[in-house]
């Protein structure tokens, strides 16, 4: 199970930083955006830390504190349900 959960953080994690970078070269570019509610999905369930290093190296959604909560919020959402699946799958 815990290889099945690290597989899926990569991968995850992977996803949302590639739409970091791609929504960030489409700013530069002046073309369409990758939607807010798809960066914060992916971060939700389980891409966040791909998205807070995308956000680093990228410089994007740094400076935008209403996205910055939201995605704290995923965070927060995201380790306090797996916190409670790891207690449960280890304590049943």
């Amino acid at each position: 199970m815990l290889a099945v959960f690290a597989i899926w953080t990569l991968l995850a994690s992977g996803i949302t930083a590639l739409l970091y970078f791609l929504d960030k070269r489409a700013a530069a570019k002046d073309q369409r955006r990758i939607a807010e509610k798809t960066l914060l999905a992916w971060s939700l369930f389980g891409g966040w830390p791909g998205g807070w290093l995308a956000s680093r190296k990228f410089r994007h959604k740094t400076q935008k504190w209403s996205y910055r909560v939201r995605f704290a919020s995923c965070v927060f959402l995201n380790v306090a349900t797996t916190s409670l699946f790891w207690w449960w799958w280890l304590n049943r």
